[in-house]
């Protein structure tokens, strides 16, 4: 299938090329620090900022995309169906 954007480079503001079913888990990186975070059920969401920071996002709804660069999500999350995107 031809691609005419394979020769552009991808920053973060161009849509992602891959994406990964995340399982939380408070001392396992994700298999790729993120560019953002598909969270399909709506809840908390506990994340490691790719920086280091820790962050709460709190009551996110269902079918929310976060541009966000996590590394990590932690366990104390309750969304659930999260996918993330690079």
């Amino acid at each position: 299938m031809p691609d005419r954007f394979s020769s552009h480079s991808s920053g973060l503001d161009a849509p992602a090329t891959h994406g990964f079913a995340i399982v939380p888990h408070d001392s396992n990186d994700l298999a790729e620090v993120t560019r953002a975070i598909f969270v399909s059920g709506g809840g908390n969401l506990v994340v490691q900022m790719a920086s280091g920071a820790t962050l709460n996002f709190g009551g996110i709804p269902a079918g929310t995309l976060l541009p966000i660069r996590a590394n990590r999500v932690l366990a104390a999350s309750t969304a659930s169906g999260l996918v993330g995107l690079v």
